[in-house]
Formats: structure tokens, sequence, C-alpha cells
């Protein structure tokens, strides 16, 4: 019996650092690689394969750091400050001024439908989707900010998959040392898993050294356009509020109306 467990947790590391060193390498390339390009017959839109200016859009730095239900988050809660959303803290969003400013507020409102009144979970999966907020995530990929769905889930999911079989081998330890035979050397059978152990932690630990910070969305270069927190370039328009709900999701907000709505709708 003690075999199965050291079995199960030597299959646990190998099969995760194998995944991670596949996701570190899928990104890497994904960040060297030539730029994609459009389709056959389409005309690029000069906005989004041109020269990119010095900072990101709020949407941007949304889609950068939490994926499309992020953005999600950050144009309902825009359209909330502005008083032309409502969003209980029940989780429903209720439309108060069905005109939207651009092409992601209009889809919010689209996927909202014309009852005025939505699920907030329903209304993040509908903008997944949406063309607007597609576009949003082809200009950072073109421009190499982003990582390409076909690399994603990326290297945070993997470091998950490590995390969980490092934090395995204990417990299968543990378990293998109490069904171990009468008379069986319970140090010798303990030195076995240090194996999974030592090669779970050490890939662990490269991947914190040379991969941090994690991201399924962003690219390197991306991560580094991405502003810090206290240095957000706020404007009238533009409040902190929003800029460090983008950065840091749903927990970093103060209102406590606008983070019940969200938590509750399972953000």
């Amino acid at each position: 019996m003690w075999l199965l467990f050291l079995l199960v947790a030597c299959s646990a590391a190998v099969l995760s650092c194998a995944l991670l060193c596949r996701a570190a390498v899928a990104a890497a390339r994904a960040t060297s690689g030539p730029a994609p390009q459009p389709p056959p017959g389409t005309v690029p839109d000069a906005a989004a394969v041109g020269r990119r200016g010095p900072g990101l859009t709020l949407y941007e730095m949304a889609y950068l750091s939490g994926g499309p239900h992020r953005l999600a988050d950050v144009v309902l809660v825009l359209m909330a400050q502005q008083r032309r959303l409502l969003l209980a803290d029940t989780g429903w969003a209720t439309v108060v001024d069905p005109v939207g400013k651009d092409a992601v507020e209009r889809a919010t409102l689209s996927a909202i439908g014309p009852d005025g009144q939505r699920r907030i979970p329903a209304i993040r999966d509908a903008l997944t989707g949406d063309d607007a907020v597609r576009e949003v995530a082809d200009r950072l990929v073109t421009d190499g900010l982003a990582l390409p769905a076909a690399v994603r889930p990326g290297v945070a999911g993997a470091v998950r998959l490590v995390r969980g079989a490092a934090l395995l081998v204990p417990p299968a330890a543990a378990a293998s040392y109490w069904t171990a035979p009468d008379g069986a050397d319970g140090g010798l059978l303990l030195a076995w898993f240090s194996l999974p152990l030592i090669l779970t932690l050490g890939t662990w630990a490269v991947a914190r050294f040379e991969l941090h910070p994690y991201s399924d969305w962003a690219t390197t270069a991306g991560e580094r356009r991405l502003p810090g927190i206290g240095h957000s370039p706020a404007t009238a328009a533009t409040p902190a509020s929003l800029i460090t709900l983008a950065l840091r999701g749903p927990a970093a907000l103060t209102d406590p109306a606008l983070r019940a709505a969200l938590h509750s709708s399972g953000a």
C-alpha cells in the first residue's frame, strides 16, 4: 500500500513540473515571437497596430491584470459610479441610463438586455465573448503585451499545480509511513518521498525567481507596463479607485456597496 502513496506523490510532482515547464516555454515563445497578423483580406486598424503610447487605457489595465472578467467588473463599476447603472448587493445590475459612451459600455448594455436588469455573472460571461472585449484583447496581443489564447491558462495555473503537488507530498508520506508493513525501515521510506518534495519545491523556487509575477494574461512586457498601485495615473475622468480595481480586483474597492455587489455575484 505504501508504494501506491509514493507513486501518487511522484506522478503529481513530475506531471505538475512538466506542465509548468511547458507553460513557461509557451509563454516565452509567445512573447518573443512575431506579432500575430490580421486575417487575409482585412484592413488593419492604424490605431490598433500603430505605435502604442506610453500608457495603458483603463480597459487594457484591467484585461492584463485579470482578463475579461476583470474588465467587465471595471466597466460595471465605472458606469455605477457615474449613476448610469445600479449594482445591488444581491448581485444584480440595473440600467439607469441606456446610453453607452464607448464600445465596451454599449456591449455591457447589450449584455444586460432589453429588460434592463440581469445578474452580474451572466453579464461577465456575455462580455467575455463580445467583439468589443475581443478587440481590446487582440490589440494587446498584437502589441506583445497579452498572452495569446493558445498559451492560456499559463504560468500562474501551472505554478498552482506545482504548489498543490508539493503540499500533497507530506500527507502522502505520513500515510505511507503508517501503512508500511512491520519491520520496514521508516527512515528509508520517508527518504523516498524527499525526491518529489525536492523536485516540486525546487521547481517552485525557480519559477518564483525567474517567472514571478505570474500571470495568465499579461506577457513580461505587459507586466512592466502596468502602473504601480501608488503611482497610478489617476485623472478626473479615471479616478484612482477604478485603476486600483483594474489592477487588484474587487477586494480593493473601498465602497462597501460596490464590493458587496461584485462579491455576492461570485467575483
